[in-house]
């Protein structure tokens, strides 16, 4: 990837769950490779406050914006505080997930809803209102998706997620076609298995104990599962101009092919 110190220079970047984990990784990075302005979201508005306060730079203001993603009117409201307070957008990465359990058995219609709003149909409509002020600005952009290998099938324990990641590509793919002629690029990377607070978590509450990464990265063949600063280096890459020439691409980032893990 060739980018430089400056590779993001007065850019200005939405990033969904930019308080934590992978979302906040990706935030740093483009504060840091010269972006002018970021907007991030997340439900803590403590922390999201926390966050921004981390991530503001002389040359990079960044704004807060509290709320669900599961909420129709949070995600427009994301998309209109960036036009209020910077008057464009530039660059998109939907980050934010939920990646509670649910197998076709187990799931009910309320958990498949819930899964579906804030995975699907949150990056839908935020690429919708992206898309219209890129549009408007004739001066293009980028849309980064942070989907999962989990989209290729997924574990049992995992389909509301699964299905939910497996339409987050096809609405990637779709996209880059519907918007090349505006110069709009729209990527996606299909993620594996990767250490965050909301992962530790999730570990936790499925009985696995405190050090379960210790674990877990010895069982890899590369010998360690993902960090958020490993993601982060592609998603910036995205973000940047060096990509120009990329756009409906669905990177496998992950050392297990398809997702498939040994026993």
């Amino acid at each position: 990837m060739n980018v430089d110190n400056r590779c993001l220079d007065g850019k200005v970047i939405i990033i969904t769950g930019g308080t934590q984990g992978l979302g906040e990784e990706i935030a740093s990075r483009s504060a840091e490779l010269g972006a002018s302005g970021l907007v991030v979201c997340g439900r803590n508005v403590e922390k999201g406050e926390a966050a921004a306060g981390r991530l503001s730079r002389d040359s990079c203001r960044t704004v807060f914006v509290a709320g669900e993603l599961n909420d129709v009117e949070v995600c427009q409201r994301i998309v209109a505080r960036c036009d209020e307070e910077f008057g464009r957008v530039d660059g998109l990465v939907n980050s934010a997930a939920n990646t509670e359990r649910g197998s076709l058995e187990d799931c009910s219609p309320e958990h498949w809803d819930k899964i579906l709003a804030i995975n699907l149909r949150a990056p839908f409509l935020l690429m919708q209102g992206a898309v219209k002020l890129m549009k408007r600005g004739g001066h293009g952009g980028s849309i980064v998706n942070i989907s999962s290998m989990s989209g290729h099938g997924g574990q049992p324990n995992l389909t509301p997620y699964s299905v939910s990641k497996g339409g987050l590509d096809t609405l990637t793919k779709n996209s880059a076609h519907a918007f090349n002629r505006d110069r709009i690029r729209v990527n996606g990377l299909n993620i594996g298995w990767m250490a965050t607070p909301s992962e530790h978590a999730v570990q936790l509450l499925e009985g696995q104990p405190e050090n379960w990464l210790e674990s877990a990265d010895a069982k890899q063949p590369f010998g360690r599962i993902l960090r958020p600063s490993d993601v982060a280096s592609m998603a910036v890459y995205l973000l940047s101009d060096a990509s120009e020439m990329m756009t409906g691409a669905l990177v496998d980032f992950d050392q297990h092919v398809m997702g498939i893990y040994d026993p």
